[in-house]
């Protein structure tokens, strides 16, 4: 009795999920994905910092500094060899994680991510992070919310463009929950990896944003990730610096780019196993000669934040982070890409604060240095919306707005436009050998499933019949006609043409048999789609297939398959439109 109701309450949810219009349901699912992402990324964060609260003095997860030569230097090759076993038996042909995946899986697989591809990411970045490796958590956690969403709307079997939105909503918890920055985790997830502005998106990702971060706070409490006053710009004589800023941090971005780009390709030669360990033996080596740069190094951008940081060492770890987190993400370590970015814009913001005090001008540390921030990652990642949201968000300041929209978009411009890059995460996918390419008409048929454009006025019938059959078959005034083969449907005849040859004066009365496959009419050729499939995927199948019409359907039991309705180019184009 209760696998009865659930059966026939998931099959109404199922269907009615696959028009644009089901706000109700997708909040209710958007909550559900943001609870479950941010206990994930919970448990992530804790395996994290607890694994290296045990290994440093006194339990500071950060601190690296603190550790001997010796133990800084092993730590990364350590790490390396662990990554190497993960992947060797466990990889199975997965190389590429973090958001460069989201993005290909939301792209062409309608945001279906593996549970494999879950567990790799899981303990492969904690692995990465705890060894020393230059990389970030945002990326794991992008990837963790995403495929924690997109695993629970498979388990389900919700129709593939709710898993998509699912998907989403896990993007955008993985970013909330990161920084205690809700609007800027929807901000992300709607700009970089939905590419989509719509009342059915936007609902379910903020929701899920929110509750996220809620979890995150009970657990982790309210404090930043950075410890950032309120800061705003005093007086419009910085504004020249700020721009002067602007441009470096899109220079620097575009060199971030091109160091990866040139890395990943030139190491597409070498087997994975190989690029890890030549990633660790790079950790290892800063680990030796610049330990500030190891891990996801929140401590320096505290610093940096605070003015504390010398000039002579800020320009050190403006290059060694670049360079650092450039090996490590270009051989394939499984972290992120917005860590290291917002590290690279703290001490580059830091850096021309000091040489503007230098010159005589009196500039706030750490507005230059929060400004670097939004500045590397709005132009790294070609995010300017969700970088200056970031901003805004973790300074509880109106004032920073103008000043940062002004760097934001400086650098971004700098890094497009002047030195032609796209972002860090298509540089990664393609320099991985996939492409990416998303268009608005992609976009719109992505977000309806075929159950919402289909038409459900048909009957099925053989071929061969008999009058009276033909006449009962129209009584339910159908659309359509689906014409039965021995082992699918053969073709699609309307209703009507059935109806005017009934009406048609016979020259032998004696006729009883009417054959549909030859009646005068329009007969389309059908392919079958699944109930699960957007408008996108159905399109797809008729343009590999050369077929005319689709019949919706879905396997109840084994060789039996029950048909929902039928679909036709003009269908899907009028649902477009």
């Amino acid at each position: 009795m209760i696998a009865r109701w659930w059966r026939n309450n998931l099959e109404r949810l199922q269907l009615q999920l696959a028009k644009q219009d089901a706000l109700f349901p997708l909040a209710v699912l958007g909550c559900a994905a943001g609870i479950l992402s941010g206990l994930v990324i919970v448990a992530f964060r804790l395996l994290v910092e607890g694994g290296q609260a045990a290994l440093f003095p006194g339990g500071d997860s950060e601190n690296f500094e603190a550790l001997g030569w010796q133990a800084r230097m092993l730590l990364p090759l350590a790490g390396g060899v662990g990554l190497i076993a993960l992947f060797r038996w466990g990889g199975k042909g997965i190389h590429v994680l973090g958001v460069a995946k989201v993005m290909e899986r939301m792209a062409y697989h309608q945001g279906y991510l593996s549970l494999r591809g879950f567990l790799l990411q899981f303990f492969g970045a904690a692995t990465a992070i705890i060894g020393g490796f230059s990389v970030g958590r945002e990326g794991p956690h992008v990837y963790l919310g995403a495929a924690g969403s997109s695993l629970m709307g498979q388990w389900m079997r919700l129709p593939n463009n709710s898993i998509r939105t699912l998907a989403g909503c896990g993007t955008a918890a993985g970013i909330a929950a990161s920084f205690n920055t809700p609007l800027a985790g929807v901000i992300f997830a709607l700009e970089v990896v939905m590419l989509e502005y719509t009342l059915a998106s936007f609902i379910p990702v903020i929701l899920a944003a929110a509750s996220a971060t809620l979890i995150s706070v009970a657990v982790f409490g309210n404090a930043p990730a950075f410890d950032v006053s309120a800061m705003r710009l005093s007086d419009l004589s910085g504004v020249f610096i700020i721009l002067l800023l602007g441009v470096a941090a899109g220079a620097l971005s575009a060199a971030f780019i091109h160091l990866v780009q040139t890395i990943a390709h030139h190491a597409r030669v070498l087997h994975h196993w190989q690029r890890l360990l030549l990633a660790a033996l790079t950790a290892s080596l800063f680990g030796l000669m610049l330990p500030q740069v190891m891990g996801i190094g929140y401590d320096s951008v505290d610093h940096a934040l605070a003015g504390s940081i010398g000039l002579s060492l800020l320009a050190l770890l403006v290059v060694g982070k670049l360079v650092a987190t450039s090996a490590c993400i270009g051989l394939g370590i499984p972290g992120g890409m917005i860590g290291p970015s917002l590290f690279i814009g703290a001490m580059l913001g830091s850096l021309v604060s000091h040489l503007s005090v230098l010159a005589g001008i009196e500039v706030d540390h750490g507005l230059f240095a929060l400004l670097g921030m939004g500045a590397m990652m709005g132009a790294s990642l070609q995010a300017p919306l969700a970088a200056l949201v970031t901003m805004m968000e973790l300074t509880y300041s109106p004032g920073i707005i103008m000043p940062g929209m002004v760097v934001v978009v400086i650098a971004s411009l700098t890094s497009s436009e002047l030195f032609g890059k796209e972002s860090l995460f298509i540089t990664m996918l393609k320099a991985s050998g996939m492409d990416y390419t998303s268009s608005p008409v992609h976009v719109a048929l992505r977000r309806m499933g075929v159950a919402g454009a289909m038409n459900k006025s048909f009957v099925r019938s053989d071929a061969n019949i008999d009058q009276n059959k033909a006449a009962a078959l129209l009584e339910a005034r159908p659309v359509w006609i689906l014409i039965n083969g021995e082992e699918s449907p053969l073709a699609l005849l309307r209703a009507a043409d059935l109806a005017h040859y009934l009406d048609q004066e016979y020259e032998d009365e004696d006729q009883r048999t009417i054959d549909l496959m030859a009646i005068p009419g329009k007969r389309l050729e059908v392919h079958s789609v699944h109930i699960r499939a957007t408008l996108l995927e159905a399109r797809k199948i008729l343009d590999q297939t050369s077929m005319e019409a689709l019949y919706v359907q879905r396997q109840t039991a084994p060789g039996i398959h029950h048909v929902y309705g039928i679909l036709t180019r003009e269908m899907i184009e009028s649902a477009y439109q």
